[in-house]
């Protein structure tokens, strides 16, 4: 049985949302979520690709902030329903969904078998995460599609 969350798993929560408005953070999050959309395996390596760059730097940044978190998740050092609450892990959904399609390759061209591994693990290891990846890969997409029609208007 897992435990309940404790007064120390709202305690880290809280502060990895503190963590998350860092201005830095907030500029890596919102390229993130608004514009980049990897369509292969290669746009993602496009970036990754561009050390010195700000959308390389961005790219680690909120990467490796997901993994830390999701590596807490699964060493049992953050409650994982409390984690799983949309209002906070909503984002690494949207992340890992935007890669999801492309991950086995990534991994191959990385040559990295552990390459996004550890958010793998969170989102995918309950009937309810599994879920809500399908439906973050749907939402995902028709936010790609938002995007390219406005470039394509403008």
């Amino acid at each position: 049985m897992p435990k309940k969350p404790t007064f120390a798993d709202a305690q880290l929560i809280l502060q990895l949302y503190d963590l998350r408005r860092e201005a830095e953070m907030r500029k890596a999050r919102n390229w993130w979520a608004g514009e980049f959309f990897p369509q292969s395996a290669d746009d993602f390596m496009k970036v990754a690709r561009a050390p010195g760059t700000q959308e390389n730097a961005w790219l680690r940044q909120v990467s490796g902030y997901w993994n830390i978190v999701a590596s807490f998740v699964l060493n049992g050092v953050l409650n994982e329903d409390l984690f799983l609450q949309p209002g906070f892990s909503g984002e690494l959904f949207v992340i890992y969904a935007k890669i999801h399609p492309h991950v086995k390759e990534l991994r191959k061209k990385l040559d990295d078998p552990e390459f996004f591994r550890t958010i793998e693990q969170v989102v995918t290891r309950t009937k309810w995460g599994r879920n809500r990846l399908e439906f973050m890969m749907k939402r995902v997409e028709m936010m790609r599609q938002r995007l390219a029609e406005g470039k394509a208007a403008s």
